[in-house]
């Protein structure tokens, strides 16, 4: 299972979590003189002597929605569980500042024939530990065999992160498969030892302790990536036959086994998580925190109300919060703005392309017309997003515009060239200039509403066409986000031609309105497993039940041909032959991601997706967040190793932005 998030629920989220929002409304407190880090429980000491001095101790906010489900890493399929867990159990390989894989457990690695078979030297001297840090046994190959077993072992796993291993690993689906048939007891009682049916059946080989080789079904150049997901994460095999299986099942910060940089010594849900710098972890050195705290907070006030009193060393800023602060020069929080880090995702409008009514019925409005190529692309030149970018990104926010499916830095051509680049001249897309939206085209627009119009009248629609958008009940984030959307709509399509409305639900958006085919669209924002455009593109297969956004929010499989449909319909499948004839290609990545290109260009100019945005904000900052893991794929960005801090706060004027800052505070 990829790794997604929705739109609103990350807006919700935003306000509260480790490394991304603080979106508060209202007014920052009042406090004087005080400036960050220099007053509050935490620290009582002043500026000056500690303006260059490391922060040993960490203490980060985290939204109580983003509470642990999970301790068991090789279930995990929650960015709010990997960024975790992350910290706690390590794999093959990690990734650098600049997004580039590097030595993990694994020193050594690659491939001798185009990527059909890997080879992963591990190297000596890493340690399972306790809770306590205390040695438990060494992290061997076996226990990265024994962790491919449990994700391949239907009745261990409940189907967890099998779809890449089933698609890349020779023998994988086989063997998921084949304890299907067994019983729950039989099914447990398989491991992965030598001389198993896994190893008879599974493409995994551990010629010695420090060896693990993987065959893959086909040449697979972008393999080493997926060692970077937690599918091909170890577990500890002792560990597993102490505890049985469905204890491993239910492990908890007190029963797991560590070979990550820290260790998880307090727990308490809702409430607080401390780590502890793991005393055998395998990296001397690197540089990690003596301990790392996360306060479990309600909201982005509360996150802002303990970053301004010293409590917390870090919190993204919100719309209203970074207006307010950034139109003040004489803040004393306004020399310390500076940009948060990318997020890993990129975020998209996904049709729905068989909506139902709340009663149940077909909404046959909204189906017809969303259909209809003139009409989708009206959405492509029309629709200006520009003030939505706003809510993220008030200073500077067309630095969030996205034109793509497929993320910007997740791989590149033999010549640097980053991929979106070759998707762009696809489409033959101006580059983006950073003060409009490069794909808004009114000309155009007027052209294909007035051939939607005359196509889909004769076809019983009538317009205004309604778009039905659902947010979370409980939140305003989401409320004012969805106003201000509602806003762009009408701005952009005119209220005679498309009209927005907002609808909410209770908890849960899958269960109570993606399931039930309720919404028009969502905005949900994709982070990739590994570092290849089929992560993405995959997604959006016609007929394929693995392809996650076409089986459970477009619902293009169900949709049934008709006089009105057949176009569309016509249309997957040939984006679904391009992406598979794209997928063929493994003998030349470059030969590879032109055909990628071609196939996301198709998918981008029928309108079958509509790119929407980047997260990319603000915050106030002690640590330099030029020093984190930038992964475009994987699970480790959040893994707090080799963090660069600084107990003052880092300011605009370090960051280079301080001109960027004072031009937007000089605008009426």
């Amino acid at each position: 299972m990829k790794k997604k998030i929705t739109k609103l629920t990350a807006l919700l989220l935003a306000s509260m979590m480790l490394l991304t929002g603080c979106g508060g409304s209202e007014e920052p407190k009042e406090n004087g003189e005080t400036v960050p880090g220099e007053s509050g429980s935490k620290k009582e000491e002043s500026k000056e002597a500690d303006s260059d001095e490391k922060i040993t101790d960490i203490i980060l906010p985290m939204s109580v929605s983003r509470e642990l489900e999970t301790f068991n890493i090789l279930y995990a399929q929650r960015a709010e569980d990997s960024e975790n867990l992350t910290n706690l159990v390590d794999g093959l390989l990690e990734v650098d500042t600049a997004g580039k894989l590097v030595p993990c457990i694994a020193e050594e690695w690659g491939t001798e024939d185009k990527g059909l078979t890997w080879t992963f030297k591990l190297r000596d001297g890493v340690k399972w530990v306790n809770v306590n840090g205390e040695e438990m046994a060494d992290c061997t190959a076996q226990d990265f065999a024994t962790g491919l077993e449990w994700v391949l072992n239907f009745h261990k796993n409940d189907s967890a992160n099998t779809s890449m291993p089933l698609e890349m690993i020779k023998g994988a689906k086989e063997y998921y498969e084949y304890t299907k048939t067994l019983s729950k007891e039989e099914a447990y009682a398989l491991n992965a030892d030598e001389g198993s049916k896994f190893r008879e059946m599974v493409g995994l080989e551990t010629p010695d302790d420090h060896t693990v080789v993987y065959h893959c079904l086909a040449e697979k150049p972008y393999f080493d990536s997926l060692a970077t997901y937690n599918c091909l994460y170890p577990a500890p095999k002792e560990l597993i036959d102490q505890m049985g299986v469905e204890e491993y099942k239910a492990i908890n910060n007190e029963t797991m086994w560590y070979n990550g940089c820290y260790t998880m010594t307090e727990y308490l849900q809702g409430n607080e998580k401390v780590y502890t710098k793991n005393p055998l972890y395998w990296d001397k050195e690197c540089t990690l925190f003596d301990t790392a705290t996360f306060k479990m907070v309600e909201s982005g006030d509360i996150s802002f109300q303990l970053y301004e009193s010293g409590e917390v060393d870090y919190v993204t800023l919100g719309e209203a919060r970074l207006n307010t602060i950034a139109k003040n020069p004489e803040d004393p929080l306004y020399p310390y703005l500076v940009p948060d880090a990318p997020q890993k995702r990129s975020f998209q409008f996904h049709f729905n392309y068989d909506k139902m009514k709340e009663d149940g019925t077909p909404d046959t409005n909204w189906n017809t017309a969303i259909a209809n190529e003139a009409f989708r692309k009206t959405w492509w030149y029309g629709l200006d997003l520009s003030n939505y970018f706003k809510r993220f990104n008030a200073i500077n926010p067309m630095i969030c515009e996205n034109n793509f499916y497929t993320m910007k830095g997740l791989c590149y051509t033999s010549d640097g060239t980053d991929y979106t680049e070759l998707v762009r001249k696809e489409l033959g897309l101006a580059a983006e200039n950073g003060e409009s939206p490069v794909r808004v085209d009114k000309e155009k627009f007027e052209q294909y509403k007035k051939q939607a119009i005359e196509e889909l009248t004769p076809l019983g629609v009538t317009f205004p066409v309604q778009a039905d958008y659902y947010i979370i009940a409980s939140s305003q984030t989401a409320l004012d986000s969805a106003n201000v959307l509602k806003q762009v709509f009408s701005d952009s399509f005119g209220d005679d031609f498309i009209q927005l409305n907002i609808k909410t639900y209770i908890k849960s958006l899958n269960q109570e309105v993606v399931q039930a085919h309720l919404q028009s669209f969502v905005n949900n924002g994709w982070g990739a497993d590994y570092g290849d455009p089929q992560n993405f593109l995959g997604q959006e297969l016609y007929g394929y039940d693995n392809a996650d956004y076409s089986k459970h929010y477009s619902y293009i499989n169900e949709v049934e041909e008709t006089p009105a449909t057949k176009q569309l319909l016509d249309t997957y499948k040939e984006y679904t032959r391009l992406v598979e004839e794209a997928n063929k290609i493994t003998d030349d990545l470059d030969a590879r991601y032109a055909a990628y290109a071609k196939a996301e260009a198709y998918l981008l100019d029928k309108v079958l997706v509509l790119p929407c945005d980047y997260e990319i904000g603000w915050a106030l900052s002690k640590i330099d967040n030029d020093t984190k893991m930038n992964g475009m794929f994987g699970i480790q960005n959040n893994k707090m190793k080799n963090w660069d801090t600084k107990k003052s706060g880092y300011t605009s004027e370090e960051k280079g932005v301080a001109d960027q800052i004072a031009a937007f505070a000089a605008q009426e």
